[in-house]
C-alpha cells in the first residue's frame, strides 16, 4: 500500500497552467443558418411519388363490389319502410345498342361508308329545317342493293332512343350522312 501512495497525485496536478486567449476575428460560415428547406422539398416529392403509385394501384385493382356503386351503403334504412332494406344504389349501366338500318337520301354518299365508319345523321326538312338526328354512328353494314331513287341503305349500330329518332325523322325528313 505504500507504493500506491508514492504514485498518486493531487488533483489538478497534471493540468497546464492557464494562459490568456489570443483576440481573433469571429468566424463566418457560408449559407448563415442550416437551412431544412432542401430536405422539405424532397420529402414533398417522395410523398407526391407516394400518392401517385397509390392512386395507381388503386386504378390497376379496380372497384371492390362492381354490383354496388361507390361510396354508398350495401343497404340502408327507407324512410318509409323502416323494417326492409332498400337496394343498393346504382348508376346507369351500359347502354344497349341496336342496329337501325337507314335510307340515306344521296345514294354516292352511302357508297363512301365503309363497316366501322362513325357518322352523323342529318334530317333535312321541306321547310329548310336542318337538325342532327345521331351523333357518331357506327356503321355495321352497307348492303348491295345499289342505289335507287329514293337513296341507299345503311345499317347504324346506335343507342335504342336513338334508333327511335331514326325511325321517326326518316319518314318526316330526307336523311343524309357526314363523316367523321
Amino acid at each position: 500500500m505504500a507504493q500506491l501512495s508514492r504514485h498518486v497525485r493531487p488533483p489538478g496536478a497534471d493540468t497546464p497552467p492557464t494562459c490568456e486567449v489570443p483576440q481573433f476575428a469571429p468566424v463566418r460560415v457560408r449559407g448563415g443558418r442550416f437551412r431544412p428547406r432542401p430536405l422539405a422539398r424532397h420529402r414533398r416529392r417522395a410523398v407526391a411519388a407516394g400518392l401517385a403509385m397509390t392512386a395507381a394501384a388503386l386504378v390497376a385493382a379496380g372497384p371492390g363490389d362492381a354490383g354496388r356503386a361507390r361510396g354508398h351503403p350495401a343497404s340502408t334504412p327507407s324512410a318509409s319502410a323502416s323494417t326492409t332494406a332498400s337496394t343498393p344504389v346504382r348508376g346507369p349501366g351500359p347502354v344497349e345498342t341496336v342496329r337501325a338500318p337507314v335510307r340515306i337520301a344521296d345514294g354516292d354518299a352511302a357508297r363512301l361508308l365503309r363497316p366501322g365508319d362513325r357518322v352523323d345523321v342529318v334530317a333535312a326538312d321541306d321547310g329548310g329545317e336542318v337538325r342532327v338526328v345521331a351523333a357518331g354512328a357506327r356503321v355495321t353494314g352497307v348492303p348491295d342493293v345499289g342505289a335507287t331513287g329514293t337513296g341507299a341503305l345503311v345499317v347504324l349500330s346506335v343507342p335504342r332512343a336513338t334508333a327511335v329518332r331514326l325511325a321517326g325523322a326518316g319518314t318526316t325528313s330526307r336523311l343524309a350522312v357526314t363523316l367523321r
